[in-house]
């Protein structure tokens, strides 16, 4: 009977082309392992929102083409061009990419960091306290000299600071952190919902326009101030990221692996608020991006757990995309970015308590 050929050849030409490979560099020396369908992933989703920002810009009652946006975008093009593209519509895109970037980021902290992909800022009270207090700074006309940003940013904190206080007992788990912000979270919508009754009807306008989430009129301060936030917490969320994973395996693992189990998630609960308080201050509370950003993030990079970068370019993805659909949706008309991400994120989140229950993890 003749040999069979050797099935070797056949199962190693079926092997992934974009399997994960280790790397070790003598200098620096630096080792680590190369995900190429991550890295494949974050260039790809990054070139989509870069396409979103683009036509953005071009679109409005003065139509550019795209190659010209392109050209404006570094300075080249006829001056009346460049006054559209730069200097009135360039603020609201870079909002809407920034914030993004820190809503997706932050999601894909908190979902590491506590285990559980329903575990996002908008459902742990961040943005609901950011909310509060801008609707009470309207509406008792009590801001202290600060503008909306400012209070909403204070607010944000404020509520962190109580979270992690009312869920610490000898150290604070990711189960009691989300626990306890779900509490704060319906405290803060119902005190924001006692506000906004208590309001006439143009402090009701102004709060309900702020808190829906909104791109419309974003200035250069708006930018600068979250740009800054980024530059400054972007590279110490990264830096985190080894200790952001050992956290994964339990806290008991983590320790014994050496990782300062409460100081890391102090450190990424900070890191995390703050990307979320700046990007609430800029544009209101986006719902739904920092809780479908890094679930998409992870299902396309494959990873086991929400990787940030990916993450802040799909969240930069879909406020770019829900910014285009809500200024196209109904003509003549911007309905505000949180309407749209609010009405797909809706059933994202259906989805993933569908999973969890099925998992056993959802109660």
């Amino acid at each position: 009977m003749p040999a069979q050929p050797s099935p070797a050849p056949a199962a190693a030409a079926a092997r992934p082309v974009l399997r994960d490979r280790p790397f070790r560099l003598a200098a620096p020396p630096v080792s680590g392992i190369l995900r190429p369908r991550l890295v494949l992933t974050g260039v790809l989703v990054g070139a989509g929102a870069f396409a979103l920002f683009c036509w953005g810009l071009a679109l409005g009652d003065y139509p550019v083409n795209l190659p010209d946006v392109v050209k404006a975008l570094f300075g080249v093009g006829d001056p009346g061009t460049l006054v559209v593209v730069r200097d009135l519509r360039l603020p609201r895109a870079l909002t809407g990419l920034l914030v993004g970037i820190a809503f997706g980021v932050s999601g894909a902290v908190f979902q590491t960091m506590t285990r559980n992909p329903l575990a996002s800022p908008d459902m742990i009270g961040l943005t609901e306290g950011a909310g509060t207090a801008v609707v009470a700074a309207v509406v008792l006309g009590r801001a202290g000299g600060l503008g909306l940003s400012a209070v909403g940013l204070l607010g944000a904190l404020a509520t962190a600071l109580l979270v992690y206080a009312l869920a610490w007992k000898g150290g604070a788990t990711g189960y009691r952190i989300i626990l306890v912000g779900i509490g704060v979270s319906w405290i803060c919508t119902s005190a924001t919902d006692f506000l906004v009754a208590r309001g006439n009807r143009f402090q009701a306008e102004e709060a309900l326009g702020w808190l829906v989430g909104n791109l419309n009129g974003r200035t250069w301060g708006q930018v600068d101030a979250l740009a800054i936030a980024l530059a400054v917490l972007l590279p110490v969320t990264l830096g985190l990221g080894r200790w952001m994973r050992t956290l994964q395996l339990g806290d008991d693992v983590a320790a014994g692996l050496g990782t300062p189990v409460q100081p890391v998630r102090l450190a990424l609960l900070l890191t995390g608020v703050g990307l979320v308080a700046f990007g609430t201050a800029a544009a209101g509370p986006v719902a739904f991006v920092a809780l479908a950003g890094p679930q998409i993030a992870l299902r396309l990079a494959g990873t086991p757990a929400p990787p940030p970068l990916v993450s802040g370019l799909t969240g930069a993805f879909v406020v770019l995309g829900a910014d285009l659909l809500a200024r196209e949706a109904v003509p003549g008309t911007e309905l505000p970015v949180g309407v749209v991400t609010g009405a797909l994120g809706a059933p994202v989140l259906l989805w993933l308590l569908v999973r969890a229950n099925r998992a056993g993890s959802g109660g």
